[in-house]
């Protein structure tokens, strides 16, 4: 029997209930990928220390998140490999095999030699862990973001798409709370032998929870309603980018911004404030803590926001607001001391939380079921790829090259003012149909206007 939530291609059953299952079935998944990617990223000082040869401090911590960024040169091959699956198989099984392999490549670097037992065979190690980490990964934000939209109320799409992109704040949060209280509790020669890799190994048993959440729900009402009408797609990458390939370029550039501040946050403000501002480990780890805590609430708000007045404004106020704190945000967070380190990460912390409650959404919305998870994976890892993945490493470069601290803020400008010039073509897609007409969408039933895009 097909439900009347079902037909208008929003979520099924008649209350909540499932829609909430959904979103903790999607949110354990975003917080184990982030979990993986949060604790390497607090740990690159001990990583660089570790893992390569003595010398050159600069050059090491370079390389560390040399590692950190290989990752995301795997993301967009996973993105195609898990999108063109999850358009075939379903959603649900294809993200209970992502969050097995991510938690267990995680494990596996807690487990690594280092660099003084195997020399540079333990770098490559590492690499080829990262690597697999982002082939996971490249399938499981886009994925879980489609399993919970696809379940969730039609007029609260934003919503519960924003609350589950809040699992992937939380881990920076907890992740930093986790090394910091290990290289508190242990002295310093004992954290450098083994305590380092207590929190990598955690990662394991996290999976296995992700993974008992996972399987425990059902298909989402969308995909399984064109299973239904036998719409599924056979190729379903061939035909993301024959015929949404301009909906692939829009998401690939409003996920760039958000890509490129998510990743300056919470991957490289904690090392800027230690390795060139000269704070305290403890000190970066608190004042980013601290920020990022502001965003658990703001993003789910803004979310909500979003399902009222539409995506679009979200953008807009997301976008000028980069291009005008980022500057006087890493001025402030470079003055030294703890107060004015969180402050100047708000600045960046404020804006951000507006674009990526926009983010989350429209790469969902703006494509039709049949090619949803590939045509938001490509997209979405692509700029990933390219802006997120290296912006730890380009804001260090530009540090080092130009001799000025806010070097990385006015890259951020750079990208915000081409984005902003992209949104003015993005279609408003809050009132669109998740089903789209020949998708088992009924006879007479709206489909939103997609404004030629779709």
């Amino acid at each position: 029997m097909t439900t009347a939530s079902e037909e208008r291609g929003g979520s099924e059953i008649g209350s909540t209930r499932e829609a909430l299952r959904a979103l903790s079935a999607a949110s354990i998944g975003n917080f184990v990928e982030w979990y993986d990617f949060a604790i390497y990223s607090y740990s690159v000082p001990i990583i660089a220390t570790i893992f390569f040869p003595p010398g050159d401090r600069t050059t090491a911590v370079i390389a560390a998140f040399a590692l950190y960024g290989v990752a995301f040169l795997a993301r967009p091959l996973g993105g195609v490999f898990w999108g063109n699956l999850g358009d075939k198989v379903g959603r649900r099984n294809t993200l209970a095999a992502v969050i097995l392999i991510m938690g267990g490549a995680t494990m596996l670097i807690g487990l690594l030699p280092t660099y003084d037992t195997i020399g540079l065979l333990a770098p490559t190690l590492l690499a080829v862990l990262r690597l697999v980490q982002g082939f996971s990964g490249g399938g499981e934000f886009t994925g879980s973001t489609s399993f919970i939209t696809e379940y969730a109320p039609e007029n609260r799409r934003g919503l519960y798409a924003a609350t589950s992109a809040t699992f992937t704040t939380l881990p920076s949060i907890l992740g930093g709370l986790t090394v910091l209280a290990f290289t508190a509790a242990l002295p310093e020669d004992a954290y450098a032998s083994w305590g380092w890799r207590i929190p990598f190994l955690i990662g394991g048993p996290l999976a296995l929870v992700g993974l008992f959440i996972r399987l425990r729900m059902q298909e989402t009402p969308a995909f399984r309603r064109i299973e239904r009408a036998e719409h599924v797609e056979a190729m379903p990458v061939r035909e993301a980018i024959r015929d949404h390939f301009k909906n692939i370029m829009l998401v690939f550039a409003i996920a760039s911004l958000s890509g490129l501040g998510a990743y300056t946050i919470g991957t490289y403000f904690v090392t800027y404030l230690v390795e060139t501002i000269g704070l305290t480990q403890t000190t970066a780890i608190l004042a980013n803590s601290a920020a990022f805590i502001v965003s658990i609430p703001l993003v789910p708000l803004v979310g909500l926001l979003g399902d009222q007045i539409g995506r679009k404004p979200l953008l807009y106020i997301g976008t000028v607001g980069f291009i005008v704190l980022s500057v006087p945000g890493y001025a402030l967070a470079g003055s030294g001391g703890l107060g004015t380190a969180i402050l100047g990460q708000l600045l960046v912390v404020l804006p951000w939380s507006f674009v990526v409650s926009a983010v989350v959404v429209i790469q969902v919305e703006i494509f039709p079921t049949r090619v949803r998870y590939s045509g938001a994976s490509i997209g979405y890892n692509a700029a990933y790829m390219i802006f997120g993945g290296t912006a730890p490493l380009v804001a260090t470069y530009l540090v080092l090259q130009t001799d000025s601290n806010i070097a990385p803020a006015i890259y951020l400008v750079a990208v915000a003012v081409l984005v902003l010039l992209v949104v003015l073509a993005l279609p408003e897609t809050s009132r669109l149909s998740l089903l789209r007409e020949g998708e088992g969408q009924p006879e007479g039933a709206s489909l939103g206007t997609t404004g030629g895009t779709t």
